[in-house]
Formats: C-alpha cells, structure tokens, sequence
C-alpha cells in the first residue's frame, strides 16, 4: 500500500507539469519539430557548391531550418 500511495503522487507530480497544455498546442510543436528536421535534412543533403549557390552555409542549415534566417 506504501508504495501505491508513493507512486501515486508521482504520478500526480508528473500530470501536473502538463496543465495547461493542450493537444493544440503539442500538436503544433510537433509539426514545427518536424518541419525542421525535414529542412536540415534537405539542405545538408545538398553539396558546398548548392548550399553557395543559394546563399548559404553548412553553418547556416540551423539558423535557417528555425526560420530565423
């Protein structure tokens, strides 16, 4: 029973650190996660030469996959 009633407030403990988000908004986070691996993968699948030609980087595949470019 001790150990029910422990876990038990764990769990409460863990629960409570998601109030206040809602699937929208992980749903959102997720999509914006996901959109920027696909865009690092795609522009460090280009060579030196592309990522110059369109006024790029390899240091600037991060910056630019958060759209902070």
């Amino acid at each position: 029973m001790t150990f029910y009633a422990q876990s038990r407030i764990h769990t409460e403990e863990v629960l409570a650190g998601f109030q206040g988000l809602s699937l929208g908004a992980l749903i959102a986070t997720l999509k914006t996660w996901n959109d920027e691996r696909i865009t690092r993968r795609e522009l460090n699948a280009l060579s030196d030469r592309e990522l110059s030609d369109i006024g790029l980087s390899r240091a600037d595949i991060d910056t630019v996959a958060k759209g902070h470019f």
